[in-house]
């Protein structure tokens, strides 16, 4: 029979062994051209593998989540952005830690995007984003885009 400890000695070991899961805070662009939304696939060998992500990355000691995203746009896609408003911030429970993404609205100010170190990239319409397999962490801005986008769309 396996011991259940109770009271305020069990609270603070949950909150330790809540504390000792890597955080990783991240940042993803909504790059948005002629109502297409630009998604990348991750490659097959890492964390996550083949799933579709905004493109982003992590952010380093120091950086505002803008300036990260800046250049992680940079590094990823030989790009730059102009970084928008803020999309959402979701936090989702990975084997590997939780994930902390925030997302923005970004614009294409200065190349095309072309692949680094994703297997794909592609422009989708809004309204067939879901049809991707996406990191879940992702899947909140996926819906707000498209009640953002979706209807626009349709009266075209």
């Amino acid at each position: 029979m396996e011991a259940s400890a109770s009271g305020p000695w069990a609270d603070a070991n949950r909150r330790d062994a809540t504390a000792m899961v890597r955080q990783i805070h991240v940042v993803g662009a909504v790059i948005i051209s002629r109502c297409n939304v630009l998604c990348v696939q991750r490659g097959p060998d890492g964390p996550l593998p083949l799933m579709w992500e905004f493109p982003g990355g992590k952010i380093e000691a120091g950086e505002t989540p803008q300036a990260a995203l800046k250049r992680e746009i940079y590094e990823e896609l030989l790009c730059e952005v102009a970084v928008g408003d803020e999309v959402t911030t979701t936090s989702y429970k990975y084997e590997f830690g939780v994930v902390h993404l925030t997302t923005f609205y970004c614009e294409l100010v200065y190349g095309s995007p072309q692949l680094v170190e994703h297997a794909a990239l592609k422009w989708s319409d809004a309204r067939q984003l879901r049809s991707l397999e996406w990191a879940p962490a992702d899947i909140p801005a996926i819906e707000i885009i498209q009640h953002r986008l979706g209807p626009a769309q349709t009266s075209n």
